[in-house]
């Protein structure tokens, strides 16, 4: 096969090269074949972050169940399809451990099904709720519906690959949860570590809180909708600062506003970068698939570099022109406050001057986060958190919210 021959050795060490690694992305999602039947298809159903932050490992021969819970932003009956990849979007932490558009290893599918959740106590943190199939637990899960890839139950996943499940059709009440449920083996598994959402790996008859299992990039479902619109970013986007299960992060949020004609694709991971966006892998192909991108980088660019401000110019510049060439419209963001110090400060405010006086003309909108989220007085500072809780998502959404409306109706 053309992946082994090409990326055994590199993907055995983990290292990979970046343009290796865009010309296999690329080949994957331009060639006729199911990953791009998908998104003529499906489109978002939860406001929940998604992606491939980076991976975790296992042991030779190890066989693992886990369930990840997803809220279901409208409600009704469509048919299902979850959409993974066998690749990291974007570089994690300092970039030792893993780094954009990395082929993880090959990893096998067991199993999988899709369930349904009525609801999440409010009243437990999700690392104390107990998951069950039956009536003593804090949540029941039920209705299984067993999904396939390509007709069969096991799947081997290869490196970078992007693959889909089988449509199932599912009725769900809008705020219901779609448990997936998958038992998977491999010795390098991609994974989100930053989720906040409720996932449970399986110890013994008990199932106990972890991350460490592979997620959908997308949850898909066959809605008609008016709109698609992705939400593109680092953590803050994600959702982090909020209470894990809120859905009170600031694209949620304003999803709800902007109301159920419209799909919503939260691309939001933590520690990304703008030049991960920018490399033209694995992320921007999903993000490439959307009538309209919200683009909000730039954080971890100026907390991770000595002077990045050359590099964040450049690279949202050709975010902006790479997705107007698919015919992509794009509303840019400034880069919100985060407590910045010393020269930070100088290079924050450097980045967000260009952005407020170069791309805002380029890009088909502009919203200032800033006159939000900043401290009047030193607008670095981020009174309501460097990744914005409750408060601060609400009055985001809502300043945000004639924006993008008005984009959205053009």
């Amino acid at each position: 096969m053309f992946w082994k021959k090409r990326f055994l050795k590199p993907w055995r060490k983990r290292k990979i090269f970046c343009w290796e690694t865009v010309l296999l992305c690329g080949m994957l999602f331009e060639k006729e074949g199911k990953h791009l039947k998908f998104f003529e298809k499906y489109v978002s159903n939860t406001t929940a972050g998604s992606g491939n932050q980076t991976f975790f490992t296992m042991e030779e021969g190890e066989i693992r169940t886990g369930r990840v819970f997803y809220k279901i932003f409208a409600g009704g009956k469509y048919n299902y399809s979850l959409l993974f990849s066998n690749i990291t979007d974007s570089t994690f932490a300092d970039g030792t451990k893993s780094r954009k558009n990395m082929l993880c290893e090959p990893w096998q599918i067991h199993s999988a099904r899709i369930g349904k959740c009525k609801t999440f106590p409010k009243d437990k943190p999700i690392s104390n709720i107990t998951v069950s199939d039956y009536s003593d637990g804090d949540i029941l899960v039920e209705e299984f519906a067993e999904i396939t890839f390509d007709g069969k139950e096991k799947k081997t996943v290869n490196p970078g690959e992007f693959f889909s499940s089988d449509p199932v059709e599912i009725e769900f009440e809008k705020g219901e949860y779609l448990c997936l449920e998958m038992t998977f083996s491999g010795t390098m598994i991609p994974y989100h570590e930053e989720s906040i959402l409720p996932i449970y790996v399986k110890k013994g008859q008990a199932w106990e809180y972890s991350k460490l299992m592979p997620v959908a990039g997308m949850v898909g479902c066959d809605r008609s909708v008016k709109k698609r619109i992705a939400f593109w970013g680092d953590s803050i986007t994600q959702g982090i600062g909020t209470e894990y299960n809120s859905y009170d992060h600031w694209n949620a949020r304003l999803s709800e506003a902007l109301g159920e004609e419209c799909a919503y694709w939260n691309l939001g991971i933590g520690f990304a970068r703008s030049c991960d966006a920018a490399s033209g892998g694995a992320w921007f192909f999903k993000a490439k698939e959307n009538d309209i991108v919200v683009i909000c980088f730039g954080v971890n660019d100026i907390l991770n570099k000595q002077d990045c401000t050359d590099e964040v110019k450049e690279g949202l510049l050709r975010l902006i022109e790479d997705l107007h060439n698919r015919g992509v419209k794009v509303v840019i963001q400034t880069v919100p406050p985060f407590d910045y110090v010393d020269e930070k400060i100088q290079i924050w405010e450097n980045i967000n001057t260009y952005i407020r006086e170069v791309l805002a003309e380029k890009a088909d909108a502009f919203f200032d986060n800033t006159v939000v989220l900043s401290d009047k007085n030193e607008p670095w500072k981020a009174p309501y958190g460097g990744h914005p809780g409750a408060e601060g998502c609400k009055l985001w959404a809502e300043a945000f919210y004639p924006v993008l409306k008005k984009v959205i109706e053009e």
